[in-house]
């Protein structure tokens, strides 16, 4: 059995751009993609905390340390510069596999530059 699994996450983005005629994607920060594991190309889905928009596009690889992220074509109507986004990709996980899987879990500050990676969601106290 195969299961869905979250890969890697950048949790808190700044949406530092929109370019709606743009071919459609998601500019990230080629470091972010790179401590994040999630590759150029490769499906994301795209939370937006300021608004509660989900979408769905594709990455591609912004420059190295830039603290790019930008949401192109059509998806620039569902985020504008300054929102705060969440960036997630998923795998499909063998069941036997995902016993030990944990994700990777990059946070970054308001100029999504890295502040630090966990592989684990803290709990929260009830």
């Amino acid at each position: 059995m195969q299961l869905n699994f979250l890969k890697a996450k950048i949790h808190r983005a700044t949406v530092t751009q929109a370019e709606l005629h743009y071919e459609g994607s998601c500019a990230i920060d080629g470091r972010l993609l790179d401590l994040s594991g999630i590759r150029e190309y490769e499906q994301i889905h795209i939370y937006n905390v300021s608004n509660g928009e989900r979408f769905v596009t594709y990455a591609i690889r912004a420059d190295e340390g830039s603290g790019t992220i930008s949401i192109n074509g059509a998806a620039a109507h569902k985020a504008q510069p300054g929102d705060i986004i969440i960036i997630c990709a998923y795998a499909q996980i063998d069941a036997a596999a995902a016993i030990d899987f944990r994700p990777t879990l990059v946070y970054v500050d308001r100029n999504n530059l890295l502040t630090h990676i966990n592989h684990s969601i803290p709990r929260q106290a009830a």
